[in-house]
């Protein structure tokens, strides 16, 4: 009975859906990889090392190039995602048990995949080692945050500025391990993924009506995608291009703390968030900091 309650689960769910994803074929982003293929054209050599050594911050990469990089990369997912989606709707309803899985499956890889490429232009670090690896609990709690702020949950918004914070401070090249598995952190990445299951869910049952028709289905099933995956990458992307990370020139004390890309007085704000509905019913008092040269 025990695992059975577990499978319907939304948290299990989504989990489950997200860790099978990560091992599909071609999901995994190489870090350096990507940033030097994208920079090729926009960057020196010495300020693609540093990019790749350190973050595009350090490198001092301009916000219009990694916007335009960034727009790029969005576009180039939404096309391959949704042309994919359409592909999976042209069989129609007899082929339903084996394509909307399937659909699922591709859907989060791509989500995957753009949620790399994003976190890496912003200054994020590795979020997967070796390929046949699997996904460890600091890279699941991370990803599962991007993935609610994809999804316009202001609890995830709260939660990736509280450790991007954390990592300015420390100059990280790493995710901070302790936080995405203890403490304040935790429980949001918990209730979010929970809340994640349950879209999830619904989006597939919408796909699965939209592949009822054949040739039809497939025109249905690839513009929901394409309705659906662009704004979710924008938004994303909005946020991460937003975070003290991603600027250079920004720097914080000891003493402060990080609430949604702001610096608070200290962490009694985040906590709040942690309590507040997905639709951020709580709010917190914050003070601005200028760049600091």
């Amino acid at each position: 009975m025990k695992q059975g309650k577990e499978v319907e689960n939304p948290e299990s769910r989504f989990f489950t859906v997200l860790r099978a994803a990560a091992k599909l074929p071609g999901v995994r982003i190489h870090r350096e990889a990507y940033l030097r293929s994208a920079l090729a054209r926009h960057c020196s050599e010495e300020d693609i090392r540093r990019a790749t050594e350190e973050t595009p911050a350090a490198a001092g990469i301009s916000a219009e190039i990694l916007d335009k990089l960034a727009n790029d990369s969005i576009r180039f997912e939404t096309g391959k995602v949704s042309a994919l989606s359409a592909a999976a709707g042209i069989p129609g309803i007899l082929a339903l048990p084996a394509t909307v899985p399937a659909d699922l499956a591709q859907y989060v890889g791509h989500m995957l995949r753009i949620a790399q490429k994003l976190a890496y232009l912003y200054s994020w670090p590795d979020l997967f080692s070796d390929e046949g690896e699997d996904v460890d609990d600091a890279t699941m709690g991370v990803l599962t945050l991007f993935f609610g702020v994809m999804f316009g949950t202001q609890s995830a918004n709260a939660a990736v500025g509280k450790v991007a914070g954390m990592m300015s401070k420390e100059v990280a090249k790493k995710l901070p391990q302790k936080a995405l598995t203890q403490g304040v952190v935790y429980p949001m990445v918990k209730k979010i993924a929970a809340y994640l299951g349950v879209q999830m869910t619904k989006q597939s049952f919408a796909k699965t009506v939209s592949k009822a028709i054949p040739l039809v289905g497939a025109a249905v099933s690839g513009g929901l995608t394409f309705a659906t995956y662009l704004p979710m990458a924008k938004r994303l992307k909005r946020h991460l291009a937003g975070l003290p990370l991603a600027e250079p020139s920004y720097r914080v004390t000891d003493d402060d703390d990080i609430v949604d890309g702001e610096v608070v007085e200290d962490g009694e704000a985040f906590a709040a968030m942690a309590h507040a509905d997905d639709h951020g019913a709580a709010t917190a008092v914050v003070k601005r900091e200028e760049p600091r040269s």
